[in-house]
């Protein structure tokens, strides 16, 4: 007896060839100094400037295979220096191109994971920046998972970077599919953000967040991880308008 299988189709991956060209408003570069940068508080969590004191911890959160098989290296870091390659661009001079924070928790100061604004760009260009948006991400210790502080991380983040100076930006390239038209024609600013259809967790954490899917693709390019990925955009000055 034979047996239909019903096939999932599933949006186009992003394509540098298919993105259009946008009027909008991004955050100023450069970012304020990491020295500029005053602690964070939410009800349990403190966000800080990381600093080279943080590298032990992360290399803690980086070697932890439950944290990192959700990452898109899916693999633990191989030794201190790659965790270290990893902490650098948070740093001084790099935080004028990096919005990221230390998350800690409150009433210790102890570091359970680290979020933020940190794939460098709005660089543009092929392989620049996937959705041509700043994404926003984080990563916490698995002991701390199921706590609620993803969601309470993200809208922190989310405060801090509606706060951050604007400037209007022509000719911005990014994904057709992300791109929310006000009524004179320019497009809404966009934080993006990419997780696994497989990691429910992370889609209810942007879901309560404010973020809505715009996009569900597999990634079947050279190297890929052949996973579905939902990738979710939030308009930081619509929500502050209304």
């Amino acid at each position: 007896m034979s047996q239909t299988q019903e096939t999932k189709i599933y949006d186009a991956a992003p394509s540098w060839s298919n993105f259009v060209t946008v009027k909008t408003t991004l955050p100023r570069r450069p970012f304020p100094p990491n020295s500029a940068r005053q602690p964070f508080h939410t009800e349990r969590l403190t966000l800080r400037p990381p600093t080279k004191d943080d590298l032990q911890f992360l290399r803690r959160l980086r070697t932890q295979p439950e944290v990192m098989q959700w990452t898109a290296a899916k693999r633990i870091d191989n030794d201190l220096a790659e965790t270290e390659s990893r902490l650098t661009p948070f740093l001084t001079p790099n935080d004028a191109l990096t919005y990221n924070f230390a998350i800690c928790l409150k009433e210790t100061g102890e570091f359970v994971g680290i979020g933020g604004f940190h794939n460098g760009g709005f660089d543009q260009g092929e392989g620049k920046s996937l959705f041509g948006w700043p994404e926003v991400g984080y990563m916490f210790l698995k002991e701390f998972w199921g706590k609620g502080f993803g969601t309470e991380f993200l809208k922190g983040f989310k405060e801090l970077w509606s706060k951050l100076e604007r400037e209007t930006v022509e000719g911005l390239r990014v994904d057709e599919r992300s791109v929310v038209r006000k009524a004179d024609g320019s497009a809404e600013e966009v934080l993006a953000a990419l997780t696994t259809d497989v990691n429910g967790r992370s889609q209810g954490v942007l879901r309560k967040c404010g973020f809505e899917e715009f996009a569900r693709w597999r990634d079947e390019a050279e190297g890929g991880t052949g996973d579905v990925l939902p990738s979710y955009r939030w308009c930081p000055l619509r929500e502050v308008r209304e």
